[in-house]
């Protein structure tokens, strides 16, 4: 029983005809070398491709004639599967993060969900958000404009909005993209945190000055005082003289 779609974990190698699989009467061969041949019978293609030790590969099945190239098999999938691995690797997820407003949201409250925000753009990651009406919100929907206005402001220099604010129902969405990395503005969160780290470093200056410390200003040595003889010395009276009464 033949499946009607492919499996999930199948290459995109195993679906390529090769040799006497390739359903066409005439095909246009590709040399080893890379130069067309032009268009030959397919049993003169697959002998053509014994004689090189190489298989013959179809490459494009639905050109008229099919196009095949002259190509080691083994060789082949290495290639195709080198290559839709580097192709993954440039291929960002995109993965989205909701954020949730109210009209009468407190500022500082606002300020918290718009650092949240720029956090998630800055990690490549898209951000929707919605703005909901309760109740008697629902007669002042400009109020809720006013703080979407603002969001957007404040998240500029990291993303852009896909569309204008909707108001869908009993809210308003909106969905902001992030900007190409040479584009965006930094993270405020890491530059707090490198600044941090350069506070913990000692200053240039004190970095710039040298290992070496036994170096000594070259200063003129201080004039000796004369010693004065034990004869000529005045005599001590006072405190200075305990001794002096016996």
């Amino acid at each position: 029983m033949s499946r009607p779609f492919p499996p999930r974990n199948s290459s995109p190698a195993s679906f390529i005809r090769v040799n006497g699989k390739i359903r066409a009467r005439e095909v246009r061969v590709i040399g080893v070398d890379g130069k067309q041949l032009g268009v030959v019978l397919l049993n003169d293609a697959i002998n053509l491709a014994r004689t090189h030790g190489v298989d013959l590969v179809e490459i494009s099945p639905n050109a008229v004639p099919p196009v095949c190239r002259l190509v080691d098999f083994g060789k082949f999938r290495y290639e195709l599967a080198k290559k839709e691995k580097e192709s993954k690797k440039h291929q960002h997820a995109s993965t989205v993060k909701e954020v949730q407003l109210s009209p009468r949201i407190d500022p500082h409250d606002l300020g918290i969900k718009t650092a949240h925000a720029i956090d998630f753009l800055c990690e490549d990651m898209k951000v929707k958000v919605a703005l909901k009406f309760r109740g008697r919100e629902n007669a002042h929907t400009e109020v809720g404009f006013e703080v979407i206005n603002k969001f957007i402001a404040d998240i500029a220099p990291y993303g852009h909005p896909d569309f204008q604010p909707k108001l869908v129902g009993k809210a308003i969405n909106l969905m902001i993209s992030p900007l190409p990395r040479n584009k965006r503005a930094k993270n405020p969160n890491q530059v707090e945190e490198e600044e941090d780290q350069d506070d913990g470093h000692p200053e240039s200056a004190k970095a710039a000055a040298p290992a070496n410390n036994n170096h000594k200003p070259n200063h003129a040595p201080a004039a000796e005082k004369p010693k004065v003889p034990v004869a000529d010395q005045p005599a001590e009276t006072g405190l200075n003289a305990p001794f002096a009464n016996l």
